[in-house]
């Protein structure tokens, strides 16, 4: 009951802030960022993306501290979250590949996710200035509700991608993934091998024809899905019922993106653990 009473306390206080935070004219926000400093080469969702980052990193390092054996609270909640991403991310990724890419996937998900949350946040959107034209210009923008931040999100993953894959599978391992037959030799017919060796290659050039577009889908997913609900709740004035299912929405569009992320790496680099386990099982008998 107590704790049902002080939410009911908190709910007046939500009332209050919401208008606060719907100060505009229900408009909706604009797919451009706007230009705020340096003659437009920093934009809004750039000096936001700047301040929240080392907001976060700030507060981060002030929670963990120094690490101890006997972890204070915000130790244990920072290394609760990296359990948790760990377990979901190791077996997509694979053991080996996993160490270089576990802190890029850790750091891409908590920071889309508190940028997907930050809109949530009351002033953020309503924060600025009117020009001599009557333009408002915000000074906050979440970043990723600007495309260019999803794109640039989508390329850094990309980017990973590459190098972790040349890494820790190669050259060969990635041409053979993508044009080699991956039919049985000895369980196939002679005559449908060769055939199937040019379907596969085929369907290698498809495959990479989909790796070129990843940084497209991804930006265009993540960045679709928070300027669409950055307009939803400007246009129904931060209705209780959308403002809470952009929370999960902002949860689900983290998660998704890492996971693709984590998805592309694992679909070349993971092809040997269970072979290499079999391996040394075989050699301990």
């Amino acid at each position: 009951m107590s704790r049902v009473t002080k939410l009911l306390q908190f709910l007046p206080l939500l009332a209050i802030a919401v208008p606060a935070f719907a100060a505009g004219d229900g408009a909706g926000v604009s797919p451009r960022a706007e230009a705020v400093f340096f003659e437009g080469f920093i934009t809004n969702s750039i000096f936001t993306g700047w301040v929240f980052g080392a907001i976060v990193l700030v507060l981060l390092i002030k929670m963990v501290g120094k690490p101890s054996i006997r972890p204070t609270k915000g130790q244990a909640l920072i290394e609760a979250l990296l359990t948790a991403l760990r377990e979901l991310f190791e077996p997509i990724v694979g053991k080996k590949a996993f160490p270089a890419a576990f802190p890029l996937l850790a750091t891409l998900f908590i920071f889309i996710l508190l940028n997907n949350w930050m809109g949530l946040i009351p002033g953020v959107g309503t924060i600025g200035w009117h020009g001599a034209d009557g333009h408002f210009t915000p000074l906050i923008r979440p970043f990723t509700s600007d495309f260019n931040g999803t794109i640039a999100l989508a390329l850094i993953s990309f980017g990973a991608w590459l190098i972790i894959v040349f890494k820790f599978a190669g050259p060969k391992i990635l041409f053979l993934d993508l044009f080699g037959n991956k039919a049985e030799k000895s369980e196939t017919p002679g005559w449908l091998y060769p055939i199937l060796t040019l379907v596969f290659l085929v369907v290698g050039c498809i495959e990479v024809f989909s790796i070129i577009i990843r940084p497209f889908t991804l930006s265009v997913r993540l960045f679709g899905n928070v300027f669409g609900g950055e307009n939803l709740l400007h246009g129904t004035y931060f209705v209780f019922v959308f403002y809470f299912m952009e929370m999960l929405v902002g949860l689900i569009q983290a998660t998704v993106f890492t996971l693709l992320s984590a998805v592309y790496i694992g679909l070349i680099c993971n092809h040997g653990d269970d072979h290499d386990h079999e391996e040394g099982a075989a050699e301990a008998h």
